[in-house]
C-alpha cells in the first residue's frame, strides 16, 4: 500500500500518497502539484466540452489526503488553476471549500506557467519557489542542478507496465538522488511518458526509481 513507501531526497524522508501528493513528516508539510482547477470550464471556453466535474473531484481528493496526514503546512507546486482566470470562475461552494482548506494551515501557492499569479482571495501566500529543509520546491524542474536538490511538477510524469499480457498505464512519481518530479494531482490532467524528450537529461538512469500509482497501491521499480 502507498503508506509503506518512502522516498529519500537530500536528508528528508518523503511519503508518497496514492492521490499524487507527497507528505514530509519532518516538516509536517503536504506538497501537491498541478491541480489544474477549472480545467473543464477553461476547455469549454475554447469549444471543447467535457463533464464539468473536475474541480469538485479534485477538491474532494484534496480534502481526503489532508485528512490522512493533517499537515501544518500546505504547498501547492504551481498550475493550481488551469489558467489565469480560474480563481474567478470558482463557483461559490468550491470557492468556500478551497478557501477553508487554505486557511486551515499555512498555505503557499507556488506560481506556475498556467497561473503566473497566485490566488488573490483564497488565503495563503504566493512564491516563485521556496526552501524546505535542504530541498528547493519549484514548479518547473531546473535543467541543471548543481549543489541543490529539488521537488518539481509541471511535466505530469506517467509510465506503463506490461503485466500478465495486459498493458497498464498510470501517473507516477519519478526520482533520483537529487530530483523528484511529482505527478499531476488534477482529476482531468493526463500523464506524459517519462520516456519522452521532455525528461531527457533530468535524471541519472542508474539511480532513478519510479513509483507508479495503481488503484490500491504504489508500484516501485527502476527506470
Amino acid at each position: 500500500m502507498s503508506n509503506q513507501h518512502r522516498i529519500v531526497l537530500g536528508d528528508l524522508e518523503l511519503v508518497p500518497h496514492l492521490s499524487g501528493a507527497i507528505f514530509v513528516p519532518a516538516h509536517h508539510t503536504l506538497i501537491i502539484s498541478d491541480l489544474h482547477l477549472e480545467q473543464g470550464t477553461s476547455l469549454a471556453r475554447r469549444g471543447i466540452h467535457v463533464p464539468p466535474f473536475d474541480t469538485a473531484s479534485t477538491l474532494a481528493m484534496l480534502a481526503a489526503v489532508i485528512s490522512v496526514h493533517a499537515p501544518k503546512r500546505l504547498v501547492f507546486l504551481g498550475d493550481s488553476f488551469h489558467d489565469g482566470d480560474g480563481e474567478a470562475r470558482l463557483q461559490g461552494p468550491h470557492f468556500s471549500q478551497l478557501r477553508q482548506i487554505a486557511l486551515r494551515q499555512d498555505t503557499i501557492w507556488i506560481v506556475g506557467n498556467h497561473d503566473p499569479e497566485p490566488p488573490q482571495l483564497l488565503g495563503g501566500v504566493g512564491a516563485d519557489e521556496i526552501m524546505l529543509g535542504g530541498l528547493t520546491l519549484r514548479h518547473e524542474p531546473k535543467r541543471h542542478l548543481k549543489d541543490e536538490c529539488e521537488i518539481a511538477g509541471h511535466l505530469h510524469p506517467g509510465c506503463g507496465l506490461s503485466l500478465r499480457g495486459r498493458h497498464v498505464r498510470g501517473k507516477c512519481f519519478v526520482a533520483d538522488a537529487k530530483r523528484l518530479i511529482m505527478p499531476a494531482f488534477g482529476a482531468y490532467t493526463g500523464a506524459l511518458s517519462i520516456r519522452s524528450d521532455a525528461f531527457h537529461g533530468l535524471f541519472e538512469a542508474e539511480t532513478t526509481k519510479i513509483w507508479m500509482i495503481g488503484k490500491s497501491g504504489l508500484h516501485r521499480f527502476s527506470l
